[in-house]
């Protein structure tokens, strides 16, 4: 009797580690869903599929009426403003014989964009600020077309500009004043370039195969119709290659905000 007994024990035993091991093996498999992530950007399953395109986020998401995108404002290319001991470093090798360094380098920022999701036209027009009036799909920040106040022009500045057409300011922000050649080169002209802090949409300086020109557009650098991203039609900005460059006289609609 107590052979049987202890048979039995050994057999249920056996079989419950049996049990635990193949439960352990099928959690293994099942991946947990709060740590699953796209790459390094993280995105709310409800943001609208267009705001994927800001590839170097850390965070995308909605917060009431307005969509809440997180960056560090670094650009993904190489650059003579990083540290010589950088891995991006590169010296300037574009087609600017005037090229002028300036002593400024890129850092880093917890940049957060927040802008309407459903933009509208502004009852008021309302002017670009300095620093950061958008936002790139590579997280960098656009500038608007005055080299600080008083609206003085890009004249000189533009000689600063690197080989993609960006430059850090005083505290080390990267940003574009221009076309990012970077972005137009590896995603083609016609292609999404970003956002304004009013929600509006940024596009390169091709169009249907042409050429963008001041005069196909409004005082706001922009004009409204159908686009890839948004076949019901948006108004959206053109970069093109004459001052004002990414926005005219102020965002076509009321603007969010940025924090860094």
């Amino acid at each position: 009797m107590m052979k049987l007994i202890k048979l039995l024990y050994c057999v249920g035993f056996i079989n419950l580690i049996f049990l635990l091991s193949c439960s352990k093996d099928e959690s293994s498999d099942s991946p947990d869903a709060s740590t699953e992530s796209s790459g390094t950007l993280n995105i709310a399953p409800d943001v609208p599929s267009v705001y994927s395109k800001i590839y170097n986020a850390s965070d995308i998401y909605l917060k009431g009426s307005n969509v809440i995108i997180q960056v560090n404002g670094v650009p993904d290319h190489n650059s003579p403003y990083y540290s010589s001991n950088d891995e991006k470093y590169e010296a300037y090798n574009g087609s600017n014989d005037d090229f002028n360094l300036n002593p400024n380098r890129i850092s880093s920022f917890d940049f957060t964009f927040s802008i309407p999701i459903n933009p509208s036209p502004a009852s008021k027009s309302n002017p670009t600020q300095l620093g950061s009036i958008g936002v790139a799909i590579n997280g960098v920040s656009f500038y608007n077309q005055y080299a600080g106040p008083n609206n003085k022009p890009l004249t000189d500045e533009i000689d600063s500009f690197d080989q993609f057409n960006g430059h850090p300011q005083q505290q080390g922000v990267y940003h574009y004043h221009l076309e990012p050649t970077y972005l137009t080169s590896k995603e083609g002209k016609n292609a999404l370039m970003g956002f304004l802090l009013d929600g509006y949409p940024v596009y390169g300086p091709l169009e249907n195969g042409l050429q963008v020109t001041n005069s196909d557009l409004d005082e706001f650098h922009g004009h409204s119709h159908e686009t890839e991203d948004f076949p019901n039609g948006t108004y959206h900005y053109h970069i093109t290659d004459q001052d004002p460059y990414i926005n005219g006289s102020g965002y076509y609609g009321t603007p969010g905000t940025v924090t860094q």
